[in-house]
């Protein structure tokens, strides 16, 4: 008889602390560790990288597609980050077979006016040929990048690139890319200012060599 009591105590016992148990978790909440979206990193990119990507659409557009000129576009929002690179770019694309060129914009935010995140294309408008002193070319021909040209200008001493840059510290950098009938390739001008008209110090990087072409003053 004490030995059955003593049972029944025991499983009593055992039965309160299992429920003591099973109460505490479920008091416990349930924390669900929902993981903090980590805000998204913008990296400017090259000018090869974004005028490969605008070339892409531009095919698509017209398969005899070829550049004509680009260039580096500076956002309030976000930094240029080393120099040659750039949050956003734009370059026009002409076909002869259409007697069109077309304008074409990568970037990596959305911005004012018309700039949109990635590649984006804007209207289409006659074109009857070279004019002026750009000349097309193919997209085959731009085979080094920008922060690879900007390298280059700093570490040529004729170019005399480290020097201005010593002495004009902070000033922005803008990058275009074109083809004139002075040289055979087409060249990335590394510019030091916000444009080519405001700027009174650039320098030629061959775009598919990367030598050096020259200084523009």
């Amino acid at each position: 008889m004490g030995t059955q009591v003593h049972m029944r105590k025991s499983t009593i016992f055992l039965a309160s602390a299992l429920f003591a148990i099973l109460t505490a978790c479920s008091d416990t909440p349930t924390s669900t560790t929902t993981a903090k979206k980590e805000p998204e990193k913008l990296e400017p990119v090259g000018g090869q990288t974004a005028i490969f990507k605008m070339y892409q659409m531009a095919r698509s557009w017209a398969p005899d597609a070829q550049v004509l000129k680009m260039q580096s576009m500076h956002l309030t929002d976000v930094k240029d980050g080393a120099p040659g690179m750039a949050p956003a770019w734009q370059a026009v694309f002409v076909s002869a077979a259409k007697n069109q060129s077309r304008s074409y914009t990568y970037s990596i935010v959305e911005g004012e006016g018309n700039l949109h995140k990635g590649t984006f294309a804007g209207p289409e408008e006659g074109w009857s040929g070279k004019s002026g002193q750009n000349s097309p070319f193919l997209m085959a021909a731009v085979k080094v990048d920008t922060d690879a040209a900007y390298k280059t200008a700093m570490e040529k001493p004729t170019s005399h690139a480290a020097d201005y840059d010593k002495k004009n510290p902070g000033k922005p950098i803008t990058v275009l890319l074109e083809k004139t009938a002075k040289h055979s390739d087409p060249a990335w001008r590394i510019v030091w200012g916000e444009s080519v008209g405001t700027s009174n110090f650039s320098v030629l990087i061959d775009a598919s060599t990367g030598e050096y072409l020259e200084t523009l003053r």
